[in-house]
């Protein structure tokens, strides 16, 4: 894929995003309370800071998530059948999720109630 176009390889991002949409409950989970932060944001008026931050938290549990479902699609893609390692590999990267939704969530009450 290198050398191509800036376009085409965006699309190959957009292509990535719509795919973990689609495929996986827990990505539009994360976009629906994503667009709740945005919402709160919107209603609260805060300074660009709490903006700044708020885009960081979510983007940083956007992302693990993103991850995790690559790792996810790879593994079982690679080795179908039940192994350890799979398992400690795809654990792993859905732990990475859970500390990033953790982290979110104590900006968010950072944010309600400081």
């Amino acid at each position: 894929m290198k050398g191509q176009a800036f376009i085409r390889r965006l699309r190959f991002a957009m292509d990535g995003i719509q795919t973990a949409f689609r495929r996986e409950r827990s990505f539009r989970v994360q976009v629906a309370a994503g667009t709740a932060v945005l919402l709160a944001l919107l209603l609260r008026q805060p300074s660009a800071m709490w903006w700044a931050i708020g885009a960081m938290a979510t983007g940083m549990v956007l992302v693990a998530e993103l991850f995790n479902t690559a790792v996810e699609a790879l593994a079982d893609h690679l080795h179908p059948e039940q192994h350890p390692e799979i398992r400690a590999v795809k654990d792993i990267a859905a732990g990475a999720v859970l500390l990033a939704s953790v982290f979110a969530a104590l900006v968010a009450l950072a944010f309600l109630f400081g």
